[in-house]
């Protein structure tokens, strides 16, 4: 049941990269606001589909299978806005 709660922090922490001051230049630059804006609404529905799912994991194998899937996603997206975030930091390093 703890991998549900899990999931749901990873995905919180994942709503905050992406509303995050660091990311807005990137956002601006690359032309992906609205990209983002859908991200941002599917990862909200996430949560809340976590939170069902703490209750009813130990009745489902599918619903664990696809916890541990989920859980490889949300790595991935948030291991892409940590390099994001570092990539705009070393730019704005770099600006005179």
């Amino acid at each position: 049941m703890a991998a549900a709660s899990f999931l749901f922090n990873i995905a919180t922490s994942i709503l905050r990269k992406l509303l995050s001051n660091a990311l807005q230049e990137f956002y601006f630059i690359w032309g992906v606001k609205n990209e983002l804006n859908k991200l941002n609404k599917t990862l909200l529905t996430i949560r809340y589909v976590l939170l069902d799912a703490e209750d009813q994991q130990s009745k489902n194998h599918e619903l664990t299978n696809w916890l541990k899937e989920l859980k490889d996603v949300l790595y991935d997206a948030d291991d892409f806005l940590d390099e994001i975030q570092t990539h705009v930091q070393q730019s704005q390093r770099m600006k005179p």
